[in-house]
């Protein structure tokens, strides 16, 4: 049998109508529900957000967060090796990071373009990664002793010898990949085939979710675009350790370890007292006093017994002492231990 509101429950609907706290289309989106507990009038607040079921985000924030940390290392390197290759600055930064579907993402390219298929094994599965005519053009003529002052940027696929250039290009990305994603899964990228029409390339279903990078290049006067495209299909099994906590936990690792070899380095200028200690014995203070020039203090260590070596008043190796260029030496053997008495 429905339930019949009480006189206090349609006052209150009639309150909230008059009030224009309608449900629908206010400015906070929030719905005013009520509802009949411990006989009384109880109300709850539910927000509202919008969800496209064409476009479902199986990616969290932090994960996309972690993501794009970890691609901004992977831009930084990659920029820095391509300076060295092209023996000119080459600035490459993350402009966006979205989740799409990929049929999206391929009618957002342009055709012809530079499009790589890149596999990453243990991963299952290929990754994309487009570069724009626009930038890898003048890249190009750098490579072949160009100015780029004037030059053209065709509308045609890459000839074999432009392709040959390319991959070194690519390579060079792989590797800097590979470093960057280390901290996740140790994946060996390798280029598996370059395309120039996006719309042949079918690595998944057309409506299947994919998380897409955009990279901004530029070299003096020219800039273009690089995206990659990771397939959920491909970081599923490892989506786990895409967790903010532990991106963290890992760039906080890395800068610990920075600090530690800057700490070596300066550490490595200083200067420390060395000695070596040839014997111990107790005599009387009233010998110590009669001690005359000439006169042997006897101890019970051979004279072939090695020497324990102090570094600032500490016992830290086991040795010989002997001569080398006409001055005293002490050969270091090994490291001391507990056992040793020396």
């Amino acid at each position: 049998m429905a339930e019949v509101l009480d006189q206090n429950e349609v006052d209150a609907l009639l309150s909230a109508v008059d009030s224009d706290e309608s449900p629908v289309g206010n400015a906070d989106e929030r719905q005013v529900i009520f509802s009949r507990r411990l006989g009384g009038m109880v109300e709850s607040e539910l927000e509202i957000r919008h969800y496209d079921f064409k476009r479902p985000e199986r990616v969290s924030k932090d994960q996309m967060r972690a993501l794009e940390h970890l691609h901004e290392s992977f831009s930084r390197n990659f920029g820095a090796s391509l300076s060295g290759f092209l023996r000119t600055i080459i600035e490459v930064k993350v402009a966006n990071i979205e989740q799409m579907t990929f049929s999206e993402f391929t009618h957002s390219l342009p055709n012809p373009t530079c499009f790589n298929l890149v596999s990453c094994a243990p991963l299952e599965g290929k990754l994309c990664l487009e570069i724009s005519p626009l930038i890898i053009y003048p890249v190009i003529d750098r490579l072949l002793g160009g100015s780029n002052a004037d030059l053209f940027i065709p509308q045609r696929p890459l000839t074999a010898i432009e392709g040959r250039l390319v991959g070194k290009i690519i390579n060079r990305a792989m590797t800097c990949m590979h470093e960057s994603w280390e901290s996740i899964v140790d994946a060996d990228f390798t280029l598996e085939e370059t395309e120039s029409n996006p719309a042949l390339v079918q690595i998944v279903a057309p409506n299947e979710v994919v998380v897409v990078v955009g990279f901004e290049m530029k070299m003096g006067n020219r800039a273009g675009t690089m995206s990659l495209c990771i397939p959920y299909a491909v970081i599923e099994p490892v989506i786990e350790k895409l967790s903010n906590q532990t991106w963290a936990a890992y760039r906080k690792k890395a800068k610990d370890a920075e600090i530690k070899r800057r700490l070596a380095g300066h550490l490595d200028a200083a200067t420390l007292d060395v000695s070596a200690i040839l014997a111990e014995t107790k005599i009387r203070v009233s010998d110590l006093a009669n001690l005359e020039v000439g006169d042997v203090i006897l101890t019970n260590k051979p004279a072939s017994a090695p020497l324990s070596l102090d570094v600032e008043g500490k016992r830290k190796f086991i040795g010989n002492l002997g001569q080398y260029k006409g001055k005293r030496a002490f050969k270091v053997r090994r490291p001391i231990t507990p056992k040793d008495r020396v």
